[in-house]
């Protein structure tokens, strides 16, 4: 396996994006074997994985194995992991833009909420014209 920090993929987190989000991944369970897998290597694998959108079997054989990263994601997106760091990520942008840590407005699209309370897709289709209809006639 490649160190942990050498950036072989597009979507490979540097070591600055690491240090910003290694505090947020649980730490290992307690009682359990020591932890001898990569978080870093996980996530990267994870990123590789959502970026080229391959199967978890497809996973190039320099990342952990496909099950360990798998259990993993699995067990983050159960666990609320992923989006906490999603949240933490969103915080830090929006502070360095100059903006309140959350939003304080919301825009609701009306044309939207009215196709979606009178049925959708179908009020909006016009209806079909039998075929006795539209025969021309002799």
């Amino acid at each position: 396996m490649a160190l942990a920090f050498e950036k072989r993929y597009t979507s490979d987190l540097t070591y600055e994006q690491w240090k910003r989000i290694e505090s947020l991944i649980p730490p290992a369970k307690f009682g359990g074997h020591p932890r001898t897998t990569c978080m870093h290597c996980v996530l990267n694998a994870i990123f590789y994985r959502l970026k080229n959108g391959c199967t978890w079997r497809d996973l190039p054989k320099d990342f952990p194995a496909w099950e360990t990263v798998y259990d993993y994601y699995r067990q983050w997106s159960l666990d609320g992991t992923l989006v906490g760091i999603h949240a933490e990520l969103r915080r830090e942008v929006r502070k360095q833009a100059g903006k309140a840590e959350t939003p304080t407005a919301c825009i609701i699209d009306s044309q939207s909420v009215e196709t979606a309370q009178k049925g959708g897709c179908v009020v909006m289709m016009r209806g079909r014209r039998s075929r006795v209809e539209s025969a021309i006639s002799p």
